[in-house]
């Protein structure tokens, strides 16, 4: 191919056509006998025109095209014969009698089709005589020199990748695109398109084609796999005749070998054909590939893609969302709206791919209106309508809605919501059974095991309780797209793992489902949340913020148990970091989303979280209302352990931090009380019963080491950091007290001997590093830390702050600088907000004061 307009005369050839060019300029007036099989565009013309500047610049003769029959043909001379698949079979005839001569030189190119006897024979002639040529397309590496021809595009490899894949390597094509990209800036990136004055270059090309050919090019655009009956259907031919025509577009150039269009040449067939031949090519194959039960989704993508969506028959459309619904919610509902506004009626599954995709409003919408006016759908509606009750916190509304459905699923999903608010009727409902002609399809079994898992959790054992829901979460994963769910089996399996002290079985069931998207979009934040609650109970604080922000980075409002969740994570985050201003700041939103969502038992775990962040912030008070109802609801069904345990032990911490004695004693007999009910269950209460003893001054090392370690290998590693952290620094004993602080950082991950990665500072006592390990208590900071606090406030320099505590200037500036860090404070300003609170909140409640000793029990 030559680049005409690109570069001066920059050929760019394969081997073969570069060793034959090297051959003749060798020897320009050697034996010649050539046949150049290729493609249109593949540079058949461009070679021929090199050959004779070779000959011309040689002195030789040259004649271009074919001899008329009889007509005399100089031996000296080379004849160069371009098109011959267009020549009839007299000239054909012609040509083969010069091959068989010997004499004459010869060099003939032309298409693979169409390919007639004589042609046929003649190529055979050149192969057998003399050599074949197979033009074929360009490698990357050929592209990327013809653009390194180019002026301002060189070998950016970004750019070659571009054009590489846009054109197929069609030389032709290559070179179009190269002169269209020369004049437009790509300093900064590729374009996302070629350019459209590169499109418009094919339109003579297209003109040029049959109608037939033209017709099969738009179907070949639409992108999907077409079988030749198909494709027959479609044009009113044969299968042979179909061939013919593959083959003709192929030899133009156009199509692939695979059978596909280069990127750019899809586009051209795209903006350049007629829009009514395109809109009646393209709704026609609908109609066939949905007569024939063929996919007919990618075919919809191409009609919205160049916005005659609006053409497409409503049982295509409707068809297509069918298809969409597993994998593209959002976009089935989309097109389920398209069916309706072309005529097809509104239907459940319409209410089902909103609620799929999160759009809850919309699915209520809908659902409601089909409940009160379409019988056949009413049934699928009112699950709809319960599902998306459900996630709002309208449990009461959802169960009943549940119950009316009536099928298998349904009223598994009764049971679950109905112990899950308390109703103890529910537990000892029998696991509903297949309605006759209801097959047992993998979602209403796995439904049947969520409520079977949940009863187990209620009246059953843990072991039961969890094996069931996690058997639930896998039989939703080969088909659970398209589930809607009030909840998930994974997100209660995750849960129920939780609260019996199973982190890792937790993580690897929330794992598996979002990698399946069981329950599509909307239960996808539910599972991220349920990751990041995990992370945050380990302590790993860092990647729990990270995942709740990956889950609000979309700006999407959550719904109500989602909100809940992400409110107590963010306290919870808080709460760990020692970050008294982001407990402040989150406050708020987290007594909305504790309004917003009734208390229910699957978010015992956030309001014990909130519990305990409400005492941290002496704001109680606000949520002993719900605490109420959640201890309520435990009661109503009989305080099972596997739910209670977590919240009387968030309760204990909230009693610490508002120091109040009787009712930590309370919450510890509660949990020695259901000791007997797990491992897990046993660890809390041994925990529970050391860390007040440690708060009343009886410091066991041995026993609170052993507990501690407890807590982190059920998963609680913060929370057996924090014990271990909280009797090293209330012990009077030094080798305990740094035998417990050793055991603090150990099961806080850190080094032995080191302290948020480093060493304690010169002068700093074993007594402020445990602190820092035990994280926020009432006291929070060291005494002389508060005094040094109170003195910056008060607006003292370092030299003026060390006078009157009779220290040096230096030594203030570590206790600041310890503090800050502690705090996790950014900048000064930020260590000055939060200390105004610190001291705020120490004048008013006299903190690190022994309690009383427990009354014998």
């Amino acid at each position: 191919m030559i680049m005409n307009d690109v570069a001066e005369s920059r050929l760019i050839l394969g081997k073969g056509p570069t060793a034959l060019l090297e051959a003749v300029g060798e020897h320009p007036t050697g034996p010649l006998t050539v046949g150049v099989a290729g493609p249109g565009g593949h540079g058949k013309t461009a070679l021929l025109a090199e050959l004779a500047r070779v000959h011309q610049q040689a002195g030789i003769a040259v004649r271009t095209g074919a001899p008329e029959p009889g007509d005399p043909v100089d031996p000296d001379a080379l004849v160069l014969v371009d098109d011959a698949h267009l020549l009839d079979d007299a000239r054909l005839g012609a040509l083969l009698r010069l091959v068989a001569t010997r004499r004459h030189r010869l060099v003939v190119a032309y298409r693979p089709w169409p390919r007639s006897a004589a042609l046929m024979e003649l190529a055979d002639a050149l192969r057998r005589d003399g050599r074949a040529l197979l033009l074929t397309a360009f490698t990357r590496e050929q592209t990327a020199a013809c653009l390194a021809a180019v002026p301002g595009l060189g070998r950016r490899s970004d750019l070659v990748d571009f054009v590489h894949t846009q054109t197929a390597g069609v030389p032709r094509d290559v070179e179009r695109l190269a002169r269209g990209l020369r004049g437009l800036e790509t300093s900064i990136g590729v374009p996302v398109e070629p350019p459209r004055p590169v499109v418009l270059e094919f339109g003579p090309d297209l003109e040029a084609l049959p109608a037939d050919v033209r017709r099969l090019l738009l179907a070949v655009a639409a992108g999907v796999p077409l079988p030749v009956s198909m494709l027959g259907a479609l044009l009113g031919r044969e299968p042979e005749a179909v061939d013919e025509l593959i083959a003709t577009t192929r030899a133009a150039g156009l199509l692939g070998a695979d059978g596909r269009l280069a990127p750019i040449v899809r586009r051209a067939v795209t903006a350049l054909s007629p829009a009514t031949d395109r809109a009646a090519v393209w709704r026609r194959l609908t109609e066939l590939q949905l007569a024939r039960g063929g996919a007919v989704l990618p075919l919809v993508r191409s009609l919205l893609a160049v916005g005659v969506l609006g053409d497409c028959p409503a049982p295509t459309l409707a068809a297509a969302a069918e298809e969409a619904l597993a994998d593209e919610p959002a976009f089935a509902a989309e097109l389920f709206a398209a069916a309706t506004a072309a005529g097809w009626p509104a239907s459940a599954r319409q209410a089902l791919a909103a609620a799929l995709a999160g759009n809850l409003d919309g699915a209520l919408r809908l659902a409601d209106r089909l409940l009160a006016a379409a019988p056949a759908d009413r049934t699928e509606a009112a699950m709809v309508a319960a599902t998306a009750l459900a996630h709002r916190g309208h449990a009461g509304r959802s169960v009943e809605l549940y119950r009316w459905a009536g099928t298998s699923s349904s009223v598994a999903f009764a049971t679950v919501g109905g112990l899950a608010t308390g109703d103890p009727s529910a537990a000892t409902e029998p696991a509903p059974g297949d309605p006759v002609g209801e097959p047992p399809t993998l979602h209403s079994s796995a439904a049947r095991l969520m409520a079977d898992g949940v009863r187990e959790s209620v009246t059953g054992t843990p072991t039961a309780a969890l094996s069931a829901l996690v058997q639930a979460a896998a039989l939703l994963e080969p088909d659970g797209r398209a589930a809607l769910l009030p909840d998930s089996p994974a997100a209660l399996a995750a849960l129920t793992a939780v609260h019996c002290g199973e982190l890792e079985i937790a993580e690897r069931v929330l794992h598996r489902a979002l990698a399946a998207g069981v329950g599509g979009p909307l239960m996808a934040r539910r599972h991220r949340l349920l990751q990041a609650w995990i992370l945050m109970i380990r302590g790993q604080t860092l990647a729990a913020a990270d995942h709740l922000a990956a889950v609000v980075a979309d700006g999407r409002p959550l719904e109500s148990r989602d909100q809940l969740f992400a409110a107590a994570l963010r306290m919870g985050v808080g709460r760990r970091n020692s970050d008294l201003g982001a407990l402040k700041r989150g406050w708020g939103q987290a007594l909305e989303a504790v309004v917003r969502h009734p208390v229910d038992l699957f978010t015992l775990l956030p309001l014990g979280e909130l519990a305990i962040a409400g005492a941290r912030l002496g704001d109680l008070a606000r949520l002993e209302p719900y605490l109420r109802e959640g201890h309520a609801l435990l009661g109503r069904l009989g305080g099972p352990a596997l739910w209670s345990v977590p919240l009387h032990w968030s309760g204990l911490h909230a009693a610490i931090l508002t120091d109040e004695p009787v009712a930590a004693d309370e919450h510890v007999a509660a949990l020695l009380a259901a000791a007997d009910h797990s491992r897990y269950a046993a660890v809390i209460a041994a925990a529970a019963e050391s860390w007040v003893e440690v708060l009343r001054g009886v410091v066991d090392p041995v026993r609170v080491e052993a507990t501690a370690r407890g807590l982190h290998d059920t998963g609680l590693c913060w929370d057996g950091a924090r014990l271990a952290g909280q009797a090293a620094i209330r012990t009077s004993d030094r080798r305990a007290m740094t035998t417990l602080l050793e055991c603090a950082r150990v099961l806080q991950g850190r080094p032995a001997g080191a302290t948020g990665g480093q060493r304690p500072a010169t002068g700093e006592s074993v007594t402020q590093v445990a602190d820092a390990i035990a994280g926020p208590t009432q006291q929070g900071l060291s005494d002389r830390e508060y005094e040094v606090a109170e003195l910056v406030l008060a607006g003292l320099t370092y030299r003026e702050i060390g006078d009157r505590l009779f220290i040096s200037a230096k030594t203030v500036e570590h206790h600041v600088a310890r503090m800050r860090n502690r705090l996790n404070c950014a900048n000064r300003a930020e260590l000055l907000a939060l200390l105004r609170t610190m001291v705020a909140d120490r004048a008013s409640n006299a903190a690190g004061q022994p309690w009383p000793q427990r009354s014998a029990r």
